[in-house]
């Protein structure tokens, strides 16, 4: 591994120029970051990972092996993404009919803290909530509330998770995490973090 500024890039990946990456992100075996991309603080990007050209990461995102990130996605801080999930960015792709173009892409935000599991395929054009749990394989077609869990093809609101990622029990339209926050449940599709609880323990 060989230190290049203040960040990590295994002697065996491409950092291409005009490439930003913040202090303390490690960058390992076989990966390509494309011009124009941005990575925040402390990040870790595994093995046979592809970022962009132009998206961005935000602080503490980590990324498993085999996963491309493309131009249109964006990753806010501490988003997980698991091994050899994909996103798309293109709706409609042709291989006779070319949309290569930026303006071809759709934006896909996945919101700080949110988690990606592995084998998971995420539509082009969905934002994926806060705090939001992706189970193993599913397919997201559509946006997914924060803190929601969810999963299948297509994937659907299985449950809550608390910020922490545990996943809560919502009582009269309130759930209280072992870990002291609290949430409030405003409709059926909608969970608040209401910050710390005075009833923990």
């Amino acid at each position: 591994m060989t230190a290049e500024k203040n960040y990590f890039a295994h002697e065996s990946s491409y950092v291409d120029d005009g490439v930003e990456v913040g202090d303390g992100t490690t960058i390992w075996h076989f990966c390509h970051i494309m011009p124009g991309s941005r990575l925040g603080r402390d990040c870790r990007i595994g093995q046979n990972v592809v970022i962009g050209p132009r998206a961005e990461l935000g602080n503490n995102v980590k990324i498993q092996n085999n996963v491309s990130v493309y131009e249109g996605v964006v990753l806010e801080d501490d988003v997980f993404c698991g091994p050899s999930m994909v996103f798309t960015n293109v709706l409609t792709p042709r291989s006779a009919f070319p949309r290569n173009s930026s303006d071809d892409y759709h934006t896909t935000t996945v919101r700080r803290g949110a988690s990606i599991g592995a084998n998971a395929t995420i539509v082009c054009g969905v934002t994926i909530g806060e705090s939001a749990l992706i189970g193993a394989g599913a397919v997201v077609t559509k946006d997914v509330p924060a803190f929601a869990i969810v999963y299948g093809n297509p994937a659907r609101l299985g449950g809550w998770a608390c910020a922490c990622g545990l996943k809560l029990s919502v009582d009269d339209d309130s759930a209280l995490c072992e870990c002291g926050r609290e949430y409030r449940l405003r409709d059926s599709q909608q969970l608040v973090d209401v910050g710390r609880s005075k009833r923990a323990a």
